[in-house]
């Protein structure tokens, strides 16, 4: 198993491709895809799933363009689906196009390259998702939890104390060694957010 990661669009979003020799899986697409593709082509890979944690802008900006080059199925959760229409911004940024979704909600996720375990993590948005693969020992949790920060709550239908449960109940209870992949920023760990976090202290 291998993990590749790009800092994509306007908010160098974290996408994250994990794969074996042929097949591969993409969490979130923050901005044009070009770099995944030419990856993907470069290692023969197929991909097959789409993964998107949340439904903010700045992670499925490039969704549509990657879906059309690939035909990949994608999977998100419809409790965010509201935010699509919420995200004008002025203009700032890009409008989003269109994708067809598969949605998706908290349990086992059978996948090509590995099995995954989908968890609800809310608070940051409605129908946040974290996608956990124990063989790999990595968690790909989008914008619930950051290296000694966690995500905004000042957004639509965010809340405070849900994100806090959701890292405190879905996050913290992962073995300490399981790597997390956020959806800006460095990884980090389980054990060092619990020891070090200042916004949701686990230990």
């Amino acid at each position: 198993m291998q993990l590749a990661e790009f800092a994509l669009g306007p908010l160098e979003t974290n996408s994250f491709l994990l794969h074996d020799e042929q097949r591969a899986v993409c969490i979130d697409v923050g901005g044009d895809p070009d770099e995944v593709l030419a990856y993907l082509s470069r290692n023969k890979l197929t991909l097959t799933h789409i993964l998107i944690t949340h439904l903010h802008f700045d992670h499925v900006l490039g969704a549509a363009s990657l879906q059309k080059a690939t035909q990949a199925t994608l999977y998100c959760n419809h409790r965010d689906l509201p935010m699509l229409e919420r995200q004008n911004y002025g203009g700032m940024f890009p409008p989003i196009t269109p994708f067809s979704y598969s949605d998706l909600d908290e349990g086992p996720l059978p996948l090509p390259v590995a099995e995954c375990s989908v968890l609800a993590t809310p608070g940051h948005s409605p129908g946040s998702l974290s996608y956990y693969f124990a063989e790999a020992g990595v968690l790909f949790d989008g914008d619930v939890l950051f290296r000694q920060s966690i995500g905004r709550t000042d957004f639509y239908e965010g809340d405070f104390r849900t994100l806090a449960e959701s890292i405190r109940n879905k996050i913290y209870t992962l073995p300490d060694s399981t790597r997390v992949c956020p959806g800006h920023g460095p990884s980090t760990s389980v054990r060092a957010e619990k020891i070090s976090n200042p916004f949701v202290p686990g230990l």
